[in-house]
């Protein structure tokens, strides 16, 4: 069989990107982090002080909106560029988290992105992380795993994200942006957070990150030997 596509979805701060990254470096699989797109997006919005009601103005500054990825050696990883600009550690703060559910609610947004995704793993031989990767961006995808979390340690996870980066942010706020995260995510029209029927679950609140990336490994050579 040949290169095949891993769909990782689930909430936010259950490891879905990390994840994602290491098995993609194992498998020798390009890695698209889908949450990165919707970020970027909200920092354009935010930037060009975009009404998110108003769907002339959100579909003129779609328009103007182009997302790249490039491999940064120092940090073994993919930076995400915004029209040109390396948008890696900006898009990360605090008040993205607390925009980008929004943003990533809006339809416009959700398909525009949704077709640059399609468009990115045409040729398969990805793993991508998201809300939807699954159900709407490739329900034909191999495998599929849903990721979830107990919501305290998701917000200590995200805590700690935050503080590597120099930022403190109180755990209680941290812990409601994520709940209202949820709920956004998961009750929105165009691609809502949800489990795919043949998704597989993966509780990784008592999980380290080996482990993780051990039982999507597992997933995939699964269907490979097949």
């Amino acid at each position: 069989m040949e290169k095949i596509i891993i769909a990782l979805d689930g909430h936010s701060s259950c490891g879905k990107s990390t994840t994602a990254k290491r098995v993609a470096a194992k498998l020798g699989y390009a890695f698209i982090d889908t949450g990165a797109m919707y970020r970027a997006v909200s920092l354009y919005f935010h930037e060009h002080h975009i009404t998110l009601t108003n769907p002339i103005e959100v579909a003129k500054a779609l328009e103007n909106i182009h997302i790249t990825f490039h491999f940064n050696e120092a940090r073994g990883a993919s930076d995400v560029f915004l029209n040109g600009l390396n948008v890696e550690t900006e898009i990360r703060k605090m008040y993205i988290s607390q925009l980008v559910s929004e943003v990533s609610a809006i339809t416009a947004v959700r398909k525009a992105m949704v077709a640059q995704q399609q468009k990115m793993a045409k040729h398969r031989g990805v793993v991508m992380d998201g809300r939807d990767i699954g159900t709407k961006v490739f329900p034909d995808a191999e495998v599929k795993v849903f990721m979830t979390a107990d919501p305290v340690v998701r917000a200590e996870r995200r805590q700690k994200e935050l503080l590597d980066k120099g930022e403190i942010v109180d755990l209680d706020e941290i812990l409601a942006n994520l709940q209202k995260r949820d709920i956004i995510d998961s009750t929105r029209e165009e691609g809502p957070l949800v489990q795919a029927v043949d998704a597989v679950l993966m509780d990784t609140s008592f999980m380290t990150l080996d482990e993780q990336v051990e039982f999507v490994i597992l997933q995939h050579d699964l269907v490979k030997a097949k």
